[in-house]
């Protein structure tokens, strides 16, 4: 690659010495493709057992459990663009960011803060390892990249996901100290895309690397006041530029004694097999009592606090802006259609309901006090509240099984192709709302009457 810029080459001769070179070479080679297997849906031996893409044990991405490397040649769909992908079964990653979140320790039952989210691989990746229980919130500042997200979610079928659009500042003024884990995988100056990504090239200065640096540290600031003691933060960028990566890990070092540096490391191109990736891991001491309060919604939507023992109990009786009577058509609509692993898995307790205008959520009971903040999801949006009736989600399809559903109508892929596109299906199912599937994976919903399927994809993601 002879036009990177002549400064980043210079740096890197510095930084690399005799390794320069093959640095160097590594940006002739093709780039490499992974993704990584949504174990909220399908188990790794499942997905393996599929035999698409040749994709093996041997394939795995040696960082990620649930990784793997794919190659797409002599092949009619890319991993992009199969149904698979729409129903969720996997994210397309780039190998190496799938590293970070691997030190992140997430355990169930966890809250755990993505600061920097979009396009959401990485926090896919956490609600993963939440399995279902604790809760996530996932930031992404920008607008239209926080839309991005929050598909995504929806299509991983991710229950406890609160997805917000904010500026670091705003979340830590609002939300405190609450958070068990922190992942800030940084905006930076983007030296890791230059093969993939020419226009990273184009981008790029010294004073870039310099700018996006001290936007790192405020970022960090932030992110920082968030974390209760004894939880822990990584810090990542998919750059490789010092100011950027070790000297800001050193930052929280030498200006938050309560920080310590358990680990760091990064992953170069010409070593391993992706882009390359910097990250850091720190834990925070111990400080016993604190980190126990911050705000939670009543059920008259105002705010209260209530300590680290009282506040789950208090919040799980209180529902959002809706009343049992309220809920009547879902209950109707649950009791109809679920069987007993369906009733079983959309189970209320540890959750709240909340009804913004018409639409119903089932959200996470510790979900803080969001007033103010820019919230784009909150927890699984199950449908909405009409008149006499209730209209399932998107998302409440993505998120249930086949075998959840008392009605189901199964796809051929071809089926499948012609329900993405918005096509009605002339196919036998019992009356009323069923769930559709391709293999045993939910696609979304239909409506059955006399031998045809009304299609209810989503207008604005038909293809």
């Amino acid at each position: 690659m002879t036009n990177l810029p002549i400064e980043f080459e210079n740096r890197m001769k510095r930084s690399l010495g005799d390794e320069y070179e093959a640095f160097l070479e590594a940006f002739e080679k093709n780039d490499y493709k992974a993704l990584r297997i949504n174990s909220l849906k399908i188990s790794k031996e499942d997905f393996l057992k599929l035999n698409i893409w040749n994709i093996t044990e041997e394939n795995r991405v040696e960082w990620c459990e649930d990784g793997f490397y794919f190659d797409t040649q002599d092949t009619d769909y890319s991993p992009g663009k199969h149904p698979y992908h729409w129903a969720g079964l996997y994210y397309i990653q780039e190998p190496s960011a799938m590293s970070p979140v691997e030190y992140l320790d997430v355990k169930p039952g966890d809250v755990v803060l993505d600061l920097c989210a979009a396009p959401g691989g990485k926090s896919t990746q956490i609600a993963v390892k939440l399995k279902g229980e604790g809760m996530l919130v996932s930031n992404e500042p920008v607008a239209a990249r926080a839309g991005i997200l929050s598909e995504n979610i929806e299509r991983l079928g991710i229950a406890n996901a609160i997805v917000v659009s904010e500026l670091p500042e705003r979340l830590s003024d609002k939300l405190g100290q609450i958070f068990d884990r922190i992942l800030v995988d940084a905006p930076c100056s983007g030296e890791g895309m230059f093969r993939k990504n020419s226009e990273a090239i184009d981008e790029w200065s010294e004073d870039n690397v310099l700018m996006c640096a001290k936007r790192q540290q405020d970022i960090l600031d932030e992110a920082l006041k968030m974390l209760k003691p004894g939880g822990r933060l990584v810090y990542s960028t998919c750059t490789f530029s010092e100011n950027e990566n070790e000297k800001n890990a050193e930052y929280v070092t030498d200006n938050f004694p309560d920080m310590k540096l358990v680990f760091s490391r990064r992953l170069w191109p010409h070593k391993d097999r992706g882009e390359g990736h910097f990250f850091a891991v720190f834990d925070k001491n111990t400080v016993s009592g604190a980190g126990d309060d911050y705000e939670i919604n009543d059920s008259n939507g105002r705010h209260s606090s209530k300590n680290g023992h009282n506040k789950k109990d208090n919040s799980r009786k209180n529902n959002i802006g809706v009343d049992k009577k309220m809920l009547s058509d879902w209950y109707g609509f649950k009791s109809s259609l679920m069987t007993e692993a369906g009733l079983k898995k959309l189970n209320e307790e540890g959750k709240r309901y909340l009804l913004f205008k018409d639409e119903l959520y089932l959200i996470p009971d510790n979900m803080p006090a969001l007033d103010g903040i820019k919230v784009l999801r909150s927890g699984l949006h199950l449908g909405t509240l009409k008149k006499g009736r209730f209209e399932p989600s998107f998302s409440l399809a993505l998120y249930l099984n086949p075998e959840d559903c008392i009605n189901n109508v199964n796809l051929s892929f071809e089926e499948t192709l012609k329900y993405r596109k918005g096509e009605t299906l002339q196919k036998e199912g019992n009356k009323g709302w069923n769930l559709l599937n391709l293999d045993g994976y939910s696609v979304g919903w239909g409506k059955v009457s006399d031998g045809i399927v009304k299609n209810h994809y989503p207008k604005g993601l038909r293809k």
